[in-house]
């Protein structure tokens, strides 16, 4: 199977180049999301874990672009801005799975683009 980028409606826009979601070989990648509300596309006042809701929330709207949802993701990388809001994304990104979770990484960035305390990419089976 070729490579195919998925263009989402109401989807955050990409603001450099690269694609929302690429597919290949039964396998999406999502790009980093962050906390813009793809409407606005204002940052998500609040912390963390407000950050972290939209980040999944967006995250929701990709999924539900390509016809899967959060069950159908395998892996998932967390960047944190601060690991000591961990415990708050943790909290927050748990509510997104029924069952199992995906397997994940979570990092210190130290500094996100936009001044975002939180980015997460994800890998999807199709």
């Amino acid at each position: 199977m070729p490579k195919l980028v998925h263009r989402i409606p109401g989807a955050v826009e990409p603001i450099g180049p690269y694609s929302v979601a690429t597919e290949a070989a039964g396998l999406i990648f999502i790009s980093g999301q962050v906390g813009i509300d793809p409407v606005t596309s204002a940052p998500a006042p609040g912390d963390a874990a407000v950050q972290t809701r939209r980040v999944m929330d967006n995250i929701g709207i990709i999924l539900d672009g390509v016809g899967l949802t959060f069950d159908d993701i395998v892996k998932t990388t967390v960047f944190l801005a601060d690991i000591a809001d961990f415990p708050a994304v943790n909290e927050v990104y748990a509510t997104y799975f029924r069952g199992d979770a995906p397997a994940r990484s979570t990092f210190q960035a130290g500094a996100l683009p936009g001044g975002y305390r939180v980015e997460i990419e994800a890998i999807v089976a199709r």
